[in-house]
Order: structure tokens, then sequence, then C-alpha cells
């Protein structure tokens, strides 16, 4: 590969030739005593010479650098070529022998500009090899992130103008409506004053008539037929007719804020993740071989994701042999484990293949968990057992609970320690051999924290979440044992069943009696509703997050497994 002008060292040549009078010969060595260049025969002789069989001659590359010649500022005939090592400056021997530096320890000055020039070109070539280059590679990528941003803000103000226009849309169908009602309630109220109108018409005109014979009978001939008229019924003044005023409608404005609107429409948040660092591409050369530690890989997948504006179903899988997926849990090489309420353990693959299929006397609850070995546990809560499945499918009893019924069980991705919920009140730890090493039953107040702890698992910061069905309510409390919170769902009722955690920390479980997943933070608020019933979803039952970061979710009298992307 050609060097660039900037990356040719400032004593480059373009053919290094030999030193030695009359030889002009390949150079590729030095004499660091007489700081010549060399070819080989120059080196073999040089060598063989007895005034010099006893210098340094080494391959070029490796030569000391000459020491410029530089005269001493008091001593003009001298020149600087020592260093005292007690005041840190140049001199020359002349100053070395004055009182000023009687006694202190001197270093030729040559030694020590060799090395600090070697110092320099390993510096020039980190800088020349990585430093700048990442520099233009890390350029690339925030002009690639600035176009991708704009692309994406466009695609925001694009779904908000549209989320508005359906707004208008509805509001003018709405207002069409009212205003259609408006004009039948119209029609109507004027119908009624218009009959009303006619009947007092029709009344005027009959007063009109009685008039008219009322004069008639005051001629004096008619004295006899007007004393027997005013005798006559007809000749009653009739009641005039009665008539109502109307009750006109009232519109009911509703007082609207900002706010509620902004409700309708939607908002645009900034997630509070913390701006992933920038990968920074290590190139490797002689001097520089930088690799990113396993624990930095990790925290970089944690740092690049966030909450996505929707969820999306990926896939959805059936498994054979359960009836219902009541608990899931992942094995090695992303294999799933299933059960239902009759005991049937199922292991799949990410196709949904059966691989193993397991009957067991386990209810169905949060009852199995694999552990950092890779072997499948399970509770017995009739005989109040853990029991353990190897990878040769042999079943033992690994845990004796005493009086304890064990509901539902997790083994802990941070430490290996196995996490069991105990019917009618408590949580119990174990370590990887079975040993008891924990109980939480009460808080700080001797309140009983638990009742039904069906579903158990464990968040990356060590807090114990549990979904009570006794309870309603998830109990998260911390590594100690000291109650957090505990979160009653946003209805007025709450079963929570299913429950697990992701690497962000989110909390999420799921609602058997309104069939949605919630999402909490690590603290207890809640953030929003990932799956609801207007998603087709339906008697949820359990949840998990697998390596992927994706949802997978089991329901009741279904056998399927639908599995969703919620993180981007």
């Amino acid at each position: 590969m050609a060097l660039s002008e900037s990356q040719i060292p400032p004593d480059a040549q373009h053919y290094l030739v030999c030193g030695t009078e009359d030889c002009e010969k390949f150079c590729q060595f030095y004499c660091n005593n007489c700081h010549q260049q060399m070819c080989e025969q120059c080196r073999h002789e040089h060598q063989k010479n007895k005034k010099t069989n006893n210098h340094e001659v080494v391959h070029y590359k490796q030569r000391k650098r000459q020491l410029p010649v530089e005269k001493c500022k008091i001593h003009s005939t001298k020149d600087i070529d020592l260093l005292c090592e007690e005041c840190q400056i140049p001199l020359c021997y002349k100053c070395a022998t004055t009182k000023e530096h009687r006694g202190h320890v001197f270093t030729d000055l040559e030694i020590v500009f060799g090395e600090n020039v070697t110092l320099c070109h390993e510096e020039i070539a980190k800088i020349r090899n990585h430093f700048e280059p990442t520099s233009q590679n890390l350029k690339k990528e925030i002009a690639a992130d600035v176009k991708e941003i704009k692309k994406i803000m466009k695609g925001l103000r694009k779904s908000m103008k549209a989320e508005a226009e359906s707004l208008k849309n509805l509001v003018d169908t709405v207002t069409s409506d009212n205003i259609e009602q408006t004009n039948k309630i119209e029609k109507s109220i004027l119908e009624t004053l218009n009959g009303q109108n006619q009947e007092i018409d029709a009344y005027m005109n009959y007063l009109n008539d009685l008039v008219k014979t009322y004069y008639g009978y005051l001629s004096p001939s008619n004295i006899e037929q007007l004393t027997f008229a005013l005798k006559s019924e007809d000749l009653i003044i009739r009641p005039i007719p009665e008539t109502s005023k109307p009750v006109p409608p009232v519109f009911s404005a509703c007082q609207y804020s900002k706010e509620d609107v902004a409700k309708l429409l939607g908002n645009i948040t900034v997630s509070n993740t913390k701006p992933e660092n920038r990968k920074i591409k290590m190139i490797e050369t002689a001097s520089l071989q930088l690799k990113p530690t396993v624990k930095q890989r990790k925290s970089d997948v944690k740092q690049t994701l966030s909450l996505s504006s929707s969820v999306t179903k990926i896939r959805k899988n059936t498994v054979p042999g359960v009836d219902s997926v009541y608990h899931l849990s992942l094995g090695k090489s992303g294999r799933l484990w299933v059960s239902d309420g009759d005991g049937n353990l199922v292991q799949t693959d990410l196709q949904g293949n059966q691989l193993q299929e397991i009957q067991t006397s386990c209810s169905g609850e949060g009852n199995h968990t694999v552990t950092q070995e890779g072997d499948l546990i399970y509770t017995d809560r009739d005989n109040k057992v853990i029991n353990r499945i190897t990878s040769g499918n042999k079943i033992t009893e690994f845990i004796e609970t005493g009086n304890w019924r064990p509901l539902s069980i997790h083994s802990s991705h941070i430490n290996g320690d196995i996490l069991v919920g105990m019917q009618l009140g408590k949580v119990t730890r174990y370590n990887m051999t079975g040993k008891e090493i924990q109980n939480i039953e009460r808080d700080n107040k001797g309140q009983e924290l638990y009742s039904y702890p069906h579903y158990i698992t464990e968040n990356i910061n060590g807090d114990i979440c549990t979904s009570d069905l006794f309870k309603q309510a998830v109990v998260v409390v911390n590594k100690s044992g000291q109650h957090r919170f505990s979160y009653k769902g946003q209805g007025s009722v709450f079963n929570p069943c299913g429950i697990c955690t992701d690497v962000l920390g989110h909390i999420l479980v799921c609602d058997y009696l309104s069939d949605t997943v919630d999402l909490l933070d690590q603290d207890g608020q809640f953030l929003c509703v990932l799956l609801t019933k207007q998603q087709g979803v339906k008697d949820l039952r359990s949840v998990f997050v697998d390596d992927e970061n994706n949802l997978i979710v089991g329901k009741l009298h279904s056998n399927t497994v639908t599995v969703y992307k919620y993180l981007q």
C-alpha cells in the first residue's frame, strides 16, 4: 500500500544507499558508533576491522539516531552531549565539572535522544495507522447518522401529519353527525310549531265567522230568532286551542386543553436510554492490538437497545404435546421448554419442532427453569420437592422444601442461585448446590409480602420479582429481601400471571383478566401496555424474553407461542 505524503517520515529516502566511500549499494545496516549507513558487504568489512569490530551494527530500522550538533551556551566551543539526571538539563562535559553539578549523575545525551526519537516515531505510527483513520471513520459514521436522523425526523413529521389528518377526519365526521342530528331536531320542532300555527289560524277563522253570525242577529226584525239563537250551544265561544313553547336542545361543549389534544394526537418522546458510545473499529498493527472485552460487548448491546414505537409480530409456532402454554423457560442454543396444566413438559427448537417430551407431576404455574449448567429443574408442589432433569433425561430429587409447597422457580443469571416462590407466603433462595441461604416473608413493618407467588423472576439489578395471584399484585424486593414496591395493575382488578425481565431492566407481566402485557421500569413505574385485546391476543398466561431480546407469549387453551419484537 502506497504511503501518502503525510505518512512519509521526514528522513525517508526513495533509495537508501551505503554510506561507505565509493559504495553505492543498497543500505541495509547501520553502525550506531560511527553513525554510518552500510550495505551487507561493508558491514562485513566493518566488523572484520580491528578498529571497529566492537562497534554495534544493527539493521537500519533499529538504528540509534545521531545526536544533532548543538553548542553549549556557556562554553561555546563545546558540544552539548550529556544529560544531568538530577537537573534534567542538557550540557557539555565541561559544565559537568562545575560545582553546580558536582556529584550529579550524567547520561549520554545521544542515548536519551535516540530513545525519545524512537518513542516519537511510535506515536506517529499510532496516529497515522489508528487515530487518524479511526477519526475519519467516525466522521463518516456521524455523516451517516445525520442522514439517518433527518430521514427518521421526516418520517416522524409525516406520521404526525397523518395522525392529525386522521383526527381531523374524525372531527369532521362527528361534527357532521351532530349537525345532522340538530337538523332532525329542528325539523321536528318546526313541524310541531307549524301545526300549532295552523290550529290558531283555523281558530281565528272560526272567531270571524262567529262575529258575522252575531252581527246577523242584531237586526230588529230578527229579535225572536236572536232570542232563540242565544240559547244555542253553537254560539258559545270555544276556548283558545292549547299550544306549547318548544324546548330547544342544548349543545354541551367540552373543554379541551392542549394536553388533551396532545393525548389524542400522541406525542414525541426522547428515550432516557444513555446514548451509545460509538464503537471504535480497532486497527491491528504491530504496536497497537486492541480488542473489546466481553463485558464491553454486553454493555454495547444494552446501550444500543431502546423501546420500539410499536410491537411487531415476528412469528407464531405450534408446540406439539401441550394443550396450553402455562410457562416458558429458555435452555441452551435457544431451545425452549414449555409446560401446560397437566404436567406435560416439552422442549422445542426455534422453529417449534419437538425435541423431547417429559411427563411430570408439576402444575401449571411458573414451575420450571434452566440452570447455568443447562439442567432443567421444576417444582413438585404435592411432594414438596424440586426435581432436576439432566441432559440424559434422568430425573432426580434436588431439593426438599419441608412443610412448604413450592410453586414457582427461577435460576439466577447473575450468580446461579435458585429462587423459589412458596405457597402461602415466602420466597426462598438456594445456592447452586441446593443449600438454603435466604428466606423472605415480611416487609420492614412486619406485614406479609406474599400469599401465592406462582411466577417468579430476577431483574438485572438483583431484584426479585413475583406475580402473586392472591395478593393481586407484582411484588418486588431487592436482593437483600427489602420490599421495594408492589404493582397492582391499571384496572380495578389485576390478575398477574407470567412475569419476566429484559436486558434494560424492564419488568413485563401479563394480566390474565384484561389480556394485556404491562411494561414497567425497574423502579415500578408503569411505562405502557405492550399487548392488548385490540392486537388480537387473549387468554395470556406466560411471557419470556429470549436471547435475541424478543418477547415470547404463551396462552391458555392454545398450544401456540407468538414471538414479538418490542425493542429496537
